[in-house]
């Protein structure tokens, strides 16, 4: 009996401590990692929103880019973190492809989808086709008709393979009947850098990464692959308009550890929310050419199940790419 009250009141100790750790959450600083180098969407929004969340929640979240593999390195580092809500990660839509890319090439997973937990997503954009402004293509007909007569010829960047900037261009090329040759690097703003020095001739981003180029007047969007007209480069033709079938979202979004404990995830999605509606936020995401469309965790999620079976179906149709 008396042995039995020993290890009873070491439960409800270990019970008051794990409570008690929980309710002291946040006691340290915490680290956001963005799986990309910096300059691209996720850096852009990742910035912007820790710090919104580093004042609500009253200690630091501080960004570390673990960029490689299409973001896979970075998004494996936090789906296998500590679920004790001092790791999160914000994310790219590739989020959802790389798990089927690795059963497509038969390598050991990096992740499962289902190892990590959606809390809020920020941005949701359609991604455009930029080229430089002194490229001889003024339109999408004419970069398609070109590619049509130089088939490989004309290269594009992209963040890497199964990346957000590989798979649409590969769903305009199947769409299209043209093949490119596709140069992955280890991040939107490596191959915008690319395309600016002339490495490459062109790219699939989300417009934040290139807006500012282009209104410096040195790169040109040929058209996007959304449904509705871009408030930040309303000029620019939907691929639909111009006769190509080819859709594609490049969103970011905030995600954590799956056994991440409820009362901190609960926290997190709060002050997620509220940087989502912070001014400064806004602000700083709309000037770089893509406005906040938050997302709660709920409807996240759902979002992101719907993302990864299309993109399931895309991963397929374009097969192993070494």
């Amino acid at each position: 009996m008396k042995r039995r009250s020993v290890f009873l009141a070491g439960l409800l100790i270990s019970s008051a401590t794990w409570v008690a750790a929980q309710n002291a959450w946040p006691a340290r600083a915490i680290t956001m990692i963005v799986p990309f180098p910096p300059g691209g969407l996720a850096d852009l929004v990742a910035r912007p929103v820790a710090e919104a969340m580093s004042r609500d929640l009253g200690q630091p979240v501080v960004v570390e880019n673990k960029a490689g593999a299409g973001g896979g390195i970075g998004m494996s580092l936090a789906a296998k973190a500590k679920p004790d809500g001092y790791t999160v990660l914000m994310a790219l839509s590739s989020l959802t492809v790389i798990p089927e890319a690795d059963a497509v090439l038969a390598r050991q997973p990096m992740f499962a989808l289902n190892d990590l937990r959606p809390i809020a997503r920020f941005t949701a954009d359609p991604t455009v086709l930029a080229v430089r402004a002194d490229s001889p293509w003024k339109t999408v007909q004419q970069f398609v008709d070109d590619a049509k007569k130089r088939p490989g010829e004309i290269n594009y960047g992209s963040s890497g393979n199964y990346g957000t900037m590989h798979v649409p261009m590969e769903i305009l090329s199947q769409n299209a009947g043209i093949k490119m040759t596709h140069v992955p690097f280890t991040g939107a703003g490596p191959a915008v850098v690319a395309l600016l020095s002339g490495q490459i001739d062109a790219v699939s981003s989300g417009p934040a990464t290139v807006l500012q180029h282009v209104k410096a007047g040195k790169l040109r969007v040929l058209a996007h692959w959304g449904n509705a007209p871009l408030g930040a480069l309303p000029e620019a033709p939907s691929l639909k308009a111009s006769g190509y079938n080819a859709e594609y979202a490049q969103w970011s979004g905030l995600f954590i550890p799956k056994d991440t404990p409820e009362p901190i995830a609960q926290r997190l999605r709060a002050a997620a929310k509220a940087a989502a509606q912070d001014g400064k936020v806004k602000a700083v995401i709309l000037n770089a050419g893509s406005p906040v469309l938050y997302q709660d965790s709920p409807d996240f999620e759902k979002y992101v199940q719907a993302d990864a079976k299309r993109m399931a179906e895309v991963v397929k149709k374009i097969g192993k790419v070494e």
